[in-house]
């Protein structure tokens, strides 16, 4: 493998730093587009990656600017398409979150379908992707590759997020059947873990205000997984050449309930809350299917070490300050 050259979008994010970390360990030449090449705080874990200084290029280019990714795709093998908003709280879904995710594939697909060299583009999708429509999930029931969210059912659950991870991946499909491009999707669930990058991600604060004296945990379920699992699935997926499709990464779905009580077993003492904020049934969780991903080889780090991985990471950057006697 070593020497390959690849792209990798929205580098300095929280999954695509990991991405881009395992990339130089295993010797790729690697591509690494940011929207702002003048500002050193966003990249600097990035330039101080082991084998950065030989093999890392950082590149300008932004989701809405069309043509913006061609320099940094030019002569790639491998295109791993991460760049993508994530947060909940938005005030103009389309202009913050829609947009920039449908666009940003039409951007990223156009470019690759204009590069003979591209042999295959690992897309950074989402659960979010996956899991939503009408269909009941319960204890009982297993979420597979076949899932598809429901759009409409998005727009009327105000889903914001959700919706345009959903549309992000219906685009990217239907482009790569048109201009025939190879893709393959990895839909993880909450991704945590340690963080390379300086700021707080979406996923990492969940987990840090659970542990910031919150007095109520959401009544919500989701499926977890760790951050170095989602960056090597999406490397696996462009080095097995056998891959294909969608593959979901959850190690287990979990209601914010039990991740208390895995931190209150981690961290006795610390001040953590007590009792959901509302009294309606708890949010059921739900399976989802591993086996597509472990036959490309990947092995899941368990949620109670991912957890305590990602604290101990927010302890190291200072985001979590933790009583001594903790």
């Amino acid at each position: 493998m070593t020497g390959k050259l690849v792209c990798v979008t929205g580098a300095s994010g929280f999954v695509a730093s990991w991405i881009v970390k395992l990339l130089l360990n295993r010797g790729y030449v690697v591509r690494a587009t940011v929207r702002d090449l003048g500002n050193p705080d966003k990249t600097k874990h990035l330039s101080e990656l082991e084998g950065a200084n030989e093999r890392l290029h950082l590149v300008k280019a932004d989701l809405l600017d069309m043509g913006s990714f061609e320099a940094a795709i030019d002569s790639c093998e491998g295109v791993f398409h991460t760049a993508s908003p994530f947060y909940f709280d938005v005030k103009d879904p389309q202009a913050e979150l829609l947009e920039p995710a449908v666009t940003g594939v039409i951007n990223v697909l156009e470019a690759c379908a204009k590069t003979p060299s591209v042999k295959r583009v690992v897309i950074t999708s989402s659960i979010a992707a996956v899991a939503y429509n009408v269909r009941t999930r319960g204890p009982d029931v297993v979420v597979d590759e076949t899932w598809f969210s429901d759009p409409e059912y998005l727009r009327e659950q105000q889903n914001w997020y959700q919706l345009s991870k959903t549309l992000a991946e219906e685009t990217a499909w239907k482009m790569a059947k048109d201009k025939g491009i190879d893709i393959v999707t990895i839909n993880p669930g909450m991704v945590i873990g340690p963080l390379l990058q300086p700021t707080l991600n979406t996923s990492c604060a969940a987990i840090l205000q659970l542990m910031n004296g919150s007095s109520t945990y959401p009544n919500s379920s989701f499926g977890w997984v760790s951050v170095v699992d989602v960056a090597e699935a999406h490397i696996l997926a462009f080095e097995v050449p056998s891959a294909n499709g969608r593959y979901l990464l959850v190690d287990k779905t979990v209601h914010y309930s039990e991740i208390v009580m895995i931190l209150g077993k981690l961290y006795p003492g610390s001040s953590l809350p007590t009792k959901c904020v509302d009294d309606k049934p708890f949010v059921p969780t739900y399976k989802v299917s591993k086996e597509k991903v472990e036959k490309l080889g990947l092995e899941f780090t368990s949620i109670e070490e991912v957890i305590k991985q990602t604290i101990e990471s927010l302890k190291e950057k200072k985001m979590l300050k933790l009583e001594s006697n903790l």
